[in-house]
């Protein structure tokens, strides 16, 4: 999802003004969260890409992609009929993707609840590889940013924003944004300054973690420490 970046500041430094961050999150959250789901995704796109070609077995890919086209062509119902039929019977990887694909379309369907429950379970599972488990969990941390507390995105995220995982960037991303969604700005800052301070992290994800930093000084809700 694209916007102005000068008109959205100009609209968010006119907010700061009247001290109504939680307002600012209301009307601008959704554009945020959706920027960084896009980053996960790819970040997992190329990874994900590997590990679905690499276990091709014929009539089962053209099985998947079938059902791939229908999601695309916006028949919903039939792409998950489709996608519930190689879960149950599919070869090799296939199962593993297509409920990941089915749980995608669950969401946009409006069952968040349903979907974060299959990526919190993939997340979980010790047969998948650790890319698609970490991918998995984050898609969920995401989702909770919006419907669930900011220990129900912990639970999903914490483990993975520690300086070893190669997804640490959008861990911190999505635990600072929970944070920030549930008014601890003194966490928040945590997070967001942690993303900033690793000169590994993807320059887009620094950009918007300083720009919420500069909106919580702004703010005066968690001063910056002096030592």
């Amino acid at each position: 999802m694209a916007f102005n970046d000068d008109s959205f500041i100009r609209e968010v430094n006119e907010e700061l003004r009247s001290d109504q961050l939680r307002f600012v999150w209301r009307r601008f959250g959704r554009l945020i969260i959706g920027g960084a789901v896009l980053i996960v995704l790819g970040t997992a796109a190329f990874s994900g890409y590997r590990y679905w070609s690499g276990n091709q077995a014929g009539a089962g890919g053209d099985q998947f992609l079938a059902a791939l086209t229908l999601a695309d062509q916006g028949k919903t119902d039939d792409a998950l009929a489709a996608l519930a039929t190689i879960e149950k019977s599919g070869p090799g990887s296939y199962p593993l993707l297509a409920r990941l694909r089915a749980a995608t379309l669950q969401a946009q369907k409006g069952d968040k609840a349903g979907a974060i429950a299959v990526f919190s379970a993939v997340g979980k599972q010790t047969d998948v590889p650790v890319v698609v488990r970490d991918a998995a969990r984050l898609r969920a941390a995401y989702m909770l940013v919006d419907t669930g507390t900011y220990d129900q995105v912990a639970a999903e995220a914490q483990e993975l924003a520690v300086p070893a995982n190669a997804f640490r960037h959008s861990a911190r991303d999505v635990l600072g944004l929970a944070a920030y969604k549930a008014g601890d700005f003194a966490k928040a800052r945590q997070w967001f300054q942690a993303i900033v301070d690793d000169p590994q992290s993807p320059r887009n994800v620094v950009n918007r973690a300083q720009m919420l930093l500069d909106l919580i000084t702004a703010s005066g809700k968690a001063p910056v420490a002096k030592g």
